[in-house]
């Protein structure tokens, strides 16, 4: 079989399956989706994301206070802040 030959019966292949799949499908039906998957998965996401957040807190751990300080070189001069926890 040559190309074009291939080509048109993959082509007439597709054309058979979209058409049968057209015509068993029902009649589409609109209906109100509701609220309470929704919702149910937003809180669910919220409180997963808020309590990974809430533990990797890099600011306070445990009992240290932690902060930014200023830092000075051997002459006296600022060269940037550097964090230290207290």
């Amino acid at each position: 079989m040559s190309v074009k030959t291939k080509i048109a019966a993959i082509a007439l292949a597709a054309l058979t399956v979209a058409g049968s799949v057209v015509s068993t499908t029902s009649q589409a039906e609109a209906k109100p989706l509701g609220w309470g998957w929704g919702v149910g998965a937003g809180i669910a996401t919220a409180a997963i994301v808020g309590s990974a957040i809430a533990a990797s807190d890099p600011y306070y751990n445990g009992y240290h206070r932690c902060g930014w300080v200023a830092q000075y070189n051997a002459f006296g001069r600022y060269v940037g802040r550097v964090r230290t926890c207290y």
